[in-house]
């Protein structure tokens, strides 16, 4: 039996009751300073320094003694809360899931713990759920593709977010190169002929995506049909939704080569559509989406993708956060991060057919 596990049987066997281990206990069972054990224990950024070894030799002695640590007493010490507040739409796969991966990485790393509410895009929850959050002593507010409209006294980081609001730095992805990529990739492969899919209404990225498409058609001279544009309907992030309006592009429109989604999600649907209408993809319609989810590479035919790269907007959305939360008062703070897309090349665009009439 390791000194420790002697150690815990020992308090177990002292009586009834089960004495609480204290962090003096613990560095004594691992024989290193309180300080050294309290930095491992609270995910101290300082604790980067100490050999990785002997932060799992920490850790394992914790769970062995089943130490608690009291994070009351830190959070007093400190008069901080140590906690983020997080808000998205709602928890699924695509945009926001790989987003809050980069989030939980840093914040974990640093030693803070988070409250993620999602609103489903109701305005009640929009404008409640930050001033809930600040009442529960969160010490900032990350915001995912959400609407930043209010005046909590805290500072706020918007994943998506473009427009300009006091106390607010926003994340945003470079939209005009996003969507000159999908394009210009598009004109080379010999499409004039391009359905688009624009988000849905509610959607920050929707409008600003959207007049960059456009901005990017022109610079190309690609020619746009009213009839060949077709938007998102609906809250759900199911591929249905890009099912569905690619079903009336097709039932409406006149004939097209190339389709360019809005997000992965409803290229995915939007490839059903095409197959079920006797559509070959990429033979006789390429198609192109946008993030670079994680069951992008996997789909039939693996997807071309404008890449957002989502999880590294997380994780900076949370460095500078805590850069905010931790700098001295009065301290300027950026209004806005720019981020640059990749076209990721797959399977599902190819040389545009030669005849449309077929």
């Amino acid at each position: 039996m390791t000194p420790v596990k002697k150690a815990a049987a020992t308090r177990r066997n002292s009586g009834n009751s089960v004495q609480p281990v204290s962090l003096k206990m613990l560095a004594e069972q691992v024989g290193l300073s309180p300080a050294t054990v309290s930095l491992v224990i609270n995910r101290s950024p300082a604790s980067k320094s100490i050999p990785h070894h002997t932060q799992e030799r920490i850790r394992k002695a914790a769970r062995e003694l089943n130490y608690r640590p009291n994070y009351m007493a830190r959070s007093l010490r400190a008069q901080r809360s140590f906690t983020i507040g997080v808000v998205v739409p709602e928890i699924s796969e695509g945009y926001a899931a790989l987003v809050m991966s980069g989030i939980e990485d840093h914040l974990l790393q640093e030693g803070y713990i988070y409250l993620v509410v999602s609103h489903r895009h109701r305005q009640d929850l929009i404008q409640e759920y930050p001033h809930l959050l600040y009442q529960r002593s969160v010490e900032g507010l990350l915001a995912v593709d959400t609407p930043c409209n209010h005046d909590v006294p805290i500072p706020i980081v918007s994943v998506s977010g473009h427009r300009e609001v006091a106390g607010v730095t926003n994340i945003a992805l470079n939209h005009s190169r996003a969507a000159f990529l999908a394009l210009e990739h598009l004109a080379r492969l010999g499409h004039r002929s391009i359905a688009f899919i624009k988000g849905q209404a509610f959607s920050s990225d929707t409008e600003i995506r959207w007049e960059s498409v456009q901005s990017a058609a022109k610079r190309l001279d690609l020619a746009f049909d009213a009839r060949l544009t077709g938007q998102l309907q609906g809250e759900s992030s199911s591929p249905e939704l890009g099912y569905e309006v690619t079903r009336r592009l097709l039932a409406a429109g006149p004939p097209f080569t190339a389709l360019f989604a809005f997000n992965d999600i409803s290229a995915i649907g939007a490839i059903r559509a095409l197959r079920e209408a006797g559509r070959r993809v990429p033979e006789d319609v390429s198609v192109i989406g946008f993030d670079d989810i994680q069951s992008a590479a996997f789909q039939n035919p693996a997807l071309t993708t404008i890449r957002q790269p989502l999880r590294e907007m997380g994780a900076l959305a949370a460095q500078t956060l805590l850069s905010r939360i931790n700098a001295s008062p009065g301290k300027t703070y950026p209004k806005v991060i720019s981020v640059e897309p990749e076209l990721v090349l797959r399977s599902s665009t190819a040389p545009a057919p030669g005849d449309l009439s077929s």
